[in-house]
């Protein structure tokens, strides 16, 4: 009879007790994520988000002053004060007035970046090297209209609940598995699915800009300006549109006419400004 191989006995113990923390890692991640649901203020529809209204405004308070940092610090000025008058001006003017959010508007002294971004909660900011390429207050509206649809949607809420399920399911693959390239495997697919995520947001916030635009008297035509200002920054949009957390802007073009279409069949109401 042969002799049982006793150096592998506590390997063999290793994995099934491997497997069953994995089982308990995905269930734990999977039953979280599933049970994070909440009915947005807003839109009203159920979304899967990491955290309360209220804890997405004291995170965007508390993260704004390093953000500022990293794009050379929030400025004031004359330039500043019409970013924030025309921040307010769009939410006092449009459903964003109903989200509970604490909307606030910054310039940052950034001059090579060309960016906007908005943090949870309301935070939202805009470059310089942006804001001296737009042309028309029409396309300032869609910069931060847009920016605003992300808060409304709760889009970093629902990034980072996202997120959370993917580390655990990422965890619970390298332990059922006991592989370190298991484990790199299953954190680069998440990482993938997120991005892609990612993209459908700035979708969907492109939407909420041509929303938006019209509720408060701007032509929505002027944030397919803004794609073509952000095409040529980008240097003609030549990077891969999959492995970008943003679309194609030429892409986003053919999407905002369409919701445009979509949303106004009959033509846009006269008099929005440019």
């Amino acid at each position: 009879m042969a002799r049982p191989d006793y150096a592998d006995m506590p390997r063999r113990r290793k994995n099934g007790g491997g497997c069953m923390m994995a089982l308990i890692v995905a269930g734990f991640a999977i039953f979280s994520y599933l049970g994070s649901s909440q009915t947005n203020p807003v839109t009203g529809e159920s979304q899967r988000v990491a955290m309360t209204t209220d804890q997405e405004i004291a995170m965007g308070l508390q993260a704004a002053p390093e953000m500022a940092r990293q794009f050379g610090g929030a400025v004031s000025g004359p330039d500043a004060a019409m970013v924030a008058s025309m921040g307010e001006f769009i939410v006092r003017n449009s459903t964003a007035k109903s989200a509970p959010y604490e909307f606030e508007f910054h310039l940052l002294a950034d001059r090579k970046t060309v960016n906007a971004f908005a943090l949870p909660g309301g935070q939202i900011f805009i470059t310089r090297a942006l804001l001296e390429r737009l042309q028309t207050e029409g396309q300032l509206a869609g910069v931060l209209g847009h920016e605003i649809g992300h808060v409304i949607e709760r889009h970093s809420a629902e990034h980072m609940a996202k997120q959370q399920l993917t580390q655990g399911l990422t965890t619970a693959a390298v332990l059922a598995s006991d592989s370190a390239t298991a484990g790199m495997v299953a954190q680069a697919v998440g990482q993938v699915v997120n991005m892609r995520y990612g993209r459908e947001d700035e979708l969907e916030s492109d939407e909420w800009g041509v929303r938006l635009m019209v509720e408060s008297g701007y032509d929505p035509r002027a944030l397919i300006g803004v794609m073509k200002i952000l095409e040529e920054a980008s240097g003609g949009g030549n990077r891969p549109e999959f492995m970008s957390t943003h679309p194609n802007p030429g892409n986003r073009i053919e999407r905002i006419k369409e919701t445009i279409a979509t949303s106004f069949p009959d033509g846009l109401p006269e008099g929005l400004k440019p």
